[in-house]
């Protein structure tokens, strides 16, 4: 029997049992049902042409005229709430991997239909202390997945985070966000010189987190580098 025959048998019995249950409603069949889909809160135009969060007047916000981002741009797919907040609790805190290529489908449908300049998926980085916590990391097992759905290569080990600091979700506000971060990231070589990177994570809470791994992007050659994260906190 091949590799991939034994691989199929394998998923069967697992499947069988331990049947996907929906994080939304518990239908049995898959990680989120038809219908707990259709309900996802999408984050919908008009947004900021910068920083992605909703805008009524669909061109760059008050935030993004004032400040001098080196990011050049977010988007996000949902809103942080309601049935994406429990998937991406289950993915983040409880040890939920397996949905982590049902979330990834959401990112390559997007990119399919609103293409973001990039030749290479760099996820975020978690400090070397929360990833050994973990045992991995949400963000690179989404640009994993990515990567196999939307064909672009992945770079895991040059973008690193040297500095330890509370889970943005803690912070009170923008700007202790901002300061949560500065200088949190290096980048250690020059594997993304001359590319156009897009940057991936699960959740953005102000941009803080994404625009000071641009930083250390660009500081290494990077071309551009935009964010692209499955949910946003409003």
């Amino acid at each position: 029997m091949g590799l991939i025959s034994l691989s199929r048998v394998a998923k069967t019995t697992v499947d069988f049992f331990f049947p996907k249950q929906c994080v939304g409603c518990g239908k049995v069949g898959d990680f989120l049902c038809s219908s707990c889909k259709e309900k996802l809160p999408r984050l919908l135009s008009p947004i900021c042409s910068k920083c992605g969060k909703p805008e009524a007047s669909g061109i760059t916000c008050p935030s993004c005229w004032q400040e001098k981002a080196e990011i050049d741009g977010i988007r996000s797919l949902f809103l942080f709430d309601n049935v994406m907040r429990k998937a991406i609790h289950q993915l983040k805190y409880y040890n939920l991997k397996a949905i982590s290529p049902c979330l990834a489908h959401f990112l390559a449908d997007y990119l399919a239909t609103v293409p973001l300049p990039g030749e290479v998926l760099v996820p975020v980085p978690l400090h070397p202390k929360r990833l050994k916590q973990r045992g991995y990391n949400q963000a690179s097992l989404l640009a994993r997945e990515l990567s196999k759905l939307a064909k672009l290569p992945v770079i895991e080990d040059c973008l690193i985070r040297v500095k330890e600091a509370p889970p943005q979700a803690r912070t009170t506000n923008a700007e202790e966000r901002r300061k949560n971060v500065i200088d949190a990231f290096i980048c250690r070589d020059e594997k993304v010189s001359g590319k156009q990177i897009i940057l991936i994570d699960d959740v953005c809470t102000s941009g803080a987190t994404l625009n000071s791994s641009a930083r250390a992007l660009k500081n290494k050659g990077a071309i551009s580098v935009w964010g692209l994260t499955l949910a946003r906190e409003i």
